[in-house]
Order: C-alpha cells, then structure tokens, then sequence
C-alpha cells in the first residue's frame, strides 16, 4: 500500500453529559477513569487527545459543533427519548447520541458524519478514498 498523503490523520475526542448523563466526571481524571475501568474498560486508554468535556447541543452548544453540525447533515430522523437528553433547546441538526463522528479535511471543512453504529471498517473506507490511499 503507498500512500499519497504527506500528513497524519488525528483523532479527537470531546466528552459530553447531555446524552442521559453518561459522562458525570467533572474533570479529566475523573473522566479516564470511567473509560479505562468503566466503559469500555478492560484497562483502555484512548490513543488520542481527550479534550475538557462541553456541550455539543442546545443553548451552551460549544461553537465548534455549531459549525460541524451546520456543515452536515444528521445521521438519523430521529432523537432518544427526551427524558434521557439533558440540554435544550432540540433542533434538527442536533448530535443524536454518544460517539456520533465528523471527518474533517486538513483545511477545516467538515466532509461527512457518521452515526454512532458506523463501524471504523465504514470510516476507514471514506479515509482511504478522500486521501487516495490505494
């Protein structure tokens, strides 16, 4: 395989509490402990940057996903039950649930998203097309 891309693919991670309050750590450690001994567990460690946990809808919606969400469109018509969202207003382009993604190209502009069910074997295909990667 050869690869025609000069850069490096990077992976973020940002935590949120609004998706039945999932993410109840108040600060980093707090945080990876719950992905290393809770979910997933099994001793995990993320291989990428975990940033400070925000808000990715509603009224305090970090600026960032306004953007993301404005750029593509949702992956699924409908919402979880509203006793398990934690944020209000709800629009259309809101993030549904838990571990919905955006591939984003080197320049900034966000190129799709991807539900929570995508499978990496779906995402690594889009990656491989996008930067031509035989």
């Amino acid at each position: 395989m050869k690869d025609t891309f000069n850069g490096t693919v990077e992976i973020l991670g940002f935590p949120s509490n609004i998706f039945g309050h999932q993410e109840p750590g108040s600060n980093a450690t707090e945080i990876m402990n719950g992905i290393r001994y809770v979910r997933p567990g099994n001793n995990f460690e993320p291989n990428f940057p975990l940033f400070k946990k925000i808000e990715v809808n509603g009224k305090n919606e970090h600026p960032l996903f306004t953007f993301l969400k404005g750029s593509c469109p949702p992956t699924r018509d409908y919402f979880a039950p509203a006793e398990r969202l934690f944020y209000s207003p709800m629009k259309n382009n809101d993030i549904r649930w838990n571990f919905e993604k955006f591939l984003v190209a080197p320049d900034g502009s966000p190129i799709k998203r991807y539900d929570p069910r995508t499978t990496v074997k779906e995402v690594t295909r889009d990656l491989k097309s996008i930067l031509n990667w035989q």
